[in-house]
């Protein structure tokens, strides 16, 4: 069992401070860690706590998606902690595997909560991915590459993505908190 004093517990209630309308999201994610020691691993194989980023450029208005090959819809970058329980890092870890792009940087505490099913495949069951999102900025060069984990990657505007009904409600989410949170309006 993962104890009160893990350092995720006060990221979390960092992020409760913030984001006062999500406490019932919160909620579920301190009692998952709180209820499972290998909370950070894919041997949990009903439920695990994964890591991935709300990946901005440099000034901040566009949004680099993937368009995920196994779930075949766009999302963020992002993937198992595979132990790791600093998720700031396994999401900035992620953004360089998945999109080529270098000299990123982790900006502030957890951004944004999402628990979502995966369905099953091949030898896996469906199981939850507690996702603790991030937000990582490309400081320079914002030249991506593509890898095996997606059909193409693309900048969006963060503007377009909050309110392009075909894309994923959390991605929506996101770009709402983003533009928000700039003081910009949708």
């Amino acid at each position: 069992m993962q104890q009160p004093s893990n350092p995720m517990f006060a990221a979390l209630q960092r992020y409760r401070d913030q984001w006062q309308g999500e406490a019932a999201t919160i909620i579920q994610f301190e009692a998952f860690l709180h209820t499972h020691a290998n909370a950070f691993e894919r041997s949990n194989t009903a439920a695990h706590f994964t890591g991935s980023c709300w990946l901005v450029n440099g000034d901040g208005a566009k949004v680099l998606l993937m368009n995920h090959r196994k779930l075949d819809k766009w999302l963020q970058p992002g993937g198992h902690a595979d132990g790791d329980s600093d998720l700031a890092r396994v999401a900035l870890r992620e953004a360089q595997e998945e999109t080529g792009v270098s000299d990123l940087h982790v900006e502030g505490g957890i951004f944004d909560l999402d628990r979502h099913r995966i369905p099953a495949r091949a030898h896996e069951p469906e199981h939850w991915h507690y996702d603790v999102r991030h937000v990582v900025r490309a400081r320079g060069d914002d030249r991506f590459a593509i890898n095996g984990e997606s059909h193409a990657l693309a900048w969006r505007s963060v503007v377009e993505v909050a309110s392009d009904s075909s894309l994923d409600a959390s991605l929506r989410r996101m770009a709402q908190k983003w533009l928000a949170r700039d003081g910009a309006h949708v």
